[in-house]
């Protein structure tokens, strides 16, 4: 396959990165682009990472780069923390395999901690992924309601299945008014049922968004929203707490997404930092301390719908108890995984002392600040935008409060400076959200802002600034 250069960033990178361009030819032979994740692929082609350790990624070409993408957010503490790995190992020895397929103890300890972290759940169900979380959740929505249709804000991303892949990086000039969004498809395969059952709302606007919900109350199961938009722009408190009275009013569930949030904008989400109480809730990422995972939490009588006692499941073929209708069916193998809770309380309970968690907010403003001084030094239009330990970086001095605010940003510009990092040492995926973790020291910190600089001064040569 060849590869167009774009820029000498481009050139330069594949000059470091030989190895990483051989086995992605490799790779395209035995998986359909390379990748088995397709958020995994950016151009020209991905970089294979072979060693991680704190703060560090290692690639198969030995190149060295401080990580600000970790795992899209899951890794708060950094790679290999010692307490993570001390846990999985301890649950394997003491209790003699990886899991049992039963019930155990893990699962209702990891349950009290998260009931008393999150002010929206009284009972919880495990998945094995954000993407099954919100899934269930909007499952559990729909039998609860016996309404079948769901709302979404435009920008939002809610997980890989086909109701909620509408109208998250649509193209706007197909995408209908800013007040009025159209659903717009991101995938091949979404049929048109599911573009007339996903309402599509206007982040931000309350107003615009009331009107909507009003006109389709009888039909709408939830609203399902991340309360800080793709990790970054964060919701309007007034627009929060106004959806929560409007979704209350109307007898819509309100879904909190936050599989991104939670234990970054605070250990109890943004639900906590917020004051805004959600039906549902969504977590996976930071949950899972490096394993996958995902968890749904909410009201307890919406919860006890999928509960089986008494009324059997899908899989008591010839009793009499078998009702499908009576219960919600969810069920998973690898559901409350016992390796995977034993590093999901680990990970809790390290952020759970004080001062790690606000070592990491610290570290975070730390590192935006010193971003913003060398934007105003260099008299570049450029922000940074988010809550807690995950930011992003905005080329613009405008206001930036929803998805179309971010299409009217300098993306060339952006992405030209992280192509530029990649090659200095800096590593996100390019236009991605940065996340920090417990492992980012001041010498990171301080290689990262000397990275942005040479970055800055390489674009200004290039007459890109």
């Amino acid at each position: 396959m060849a590869l167009k250069l774009k820029d000498d960033a481009s050139e330069l990178l594949l000059d470091r990165t030989r190895e990483s361009s051989r086995l992605y030819q490799e790779a395209c032979e035995v998986m359909p682009g390379g990748v088995t994740a397709n958020i995994k692929y950016f151009d020209p082609y991905p970089i294979l990472m072979k060693k991680a350790e704190g703060a560090i990624l290692q690639d198969v070409d030995g190149n060295s780069y401080v990580d600000y993408l970790l795992s899209y957010g899951a890794m708060a503490l950094g790679h290999g923390h010692y307490k993570v790995t001390e846990a999985v190992l301890k649950q394997i020895m003491n209790m003699g395999s990886t899991m049992f397929g039963t019930p155990h103890q893990f699962e209702i300890d990891l349950a009290r901690k998260l009931i008393r972290l999150y002010r929206g759940i009284e009972k919880i169900r495990y998945t094995n992924s954000g993407t099954e979380a919100t899934l269930l959740a909007i499952r559990m929505a729909m039998a609860y309601t016996s309404k079948y249709k769901i709302a979404k804000f435009e920008g939002h991303y809610h997980g890989g299945f086909e109701q909620v892949l509408v109208s998250i990086n649509p193209d706007v000039s197909k995408a209908g008014s800013e007040d009025c969004p159209c659903p717009v498809p991101e995938s091949a395969g979404i049929c048109q049922d599911h573009l007339e059952n996903t309402i599509v709302l206007p982040f931000n606007n309350l107003e615009a968004t009331e009107r909507i919900l009003r006109a389709h109350a009888d039909q709408l199961a939830a609203v399902i929203i991340e309360p800080v938009q793709a990790g970054f722009i964060p919701a309007d408190p007034e627009f929060l707490q106004g959806l929560r009275q409007i979704t209350t009013e109307l007898g819509i569930l309100l879904i909190f997404d936050e599989v991104k949030t939670g234990f970054r904008v605070s250990l109890g989400g943004a639900q906590e930092k917020y004051g805004v109480t959600p039906d549902l809730t969504t977590l996976g990422k930071v949950l899972g301390g490096g394993f996958p995972i995902g968890v749904v939490g909410g009201r307890a009588d919406i919860m006890d719908i999928s509960a089986p006692a008494g009324k059997g499941d899908l899989f008591d073929a010839g009793t009499s108890k078998r009702r499908s209708d009576d219960v919600l069916f969810h069920s998973g193998t690898y559901n409350g995984h016992p390796s995977i809770l034993s590093a999901g309380l680990a990970t809790i309970e390290v952020l759970e002392d004080d001062e790690n968690f606000k070592q990491i907010e610290e570290t975070t403003m730390t590192l935006r600040r010193g971003i913003e001084q060398l934007f105003d030094h260099y008299g570049v239009p450029g922000t940074t935008l988010g809550l807690g330990s995950i930011f992003n970086v905005v080329m613009s001095d405008k206001l930036v409060r929803n998805y179309r605010d971010i299409q009217k940003t300098n993306l060339n510009l952006r992405r030209e400076l992280d192509y530029e990092l990649l090659n200095l040492g800096v590593y996100t995926k390019p236009l991605n959200r940065y996340s920090v973790s417990l492992a980012h020291t001041q010498k990171e910190i301080d290689h990262t802002l000397n990275a942005y600089e040479v970055a800055l001064n390489r674009v200004k040569r290039r007459g890109k600034l």
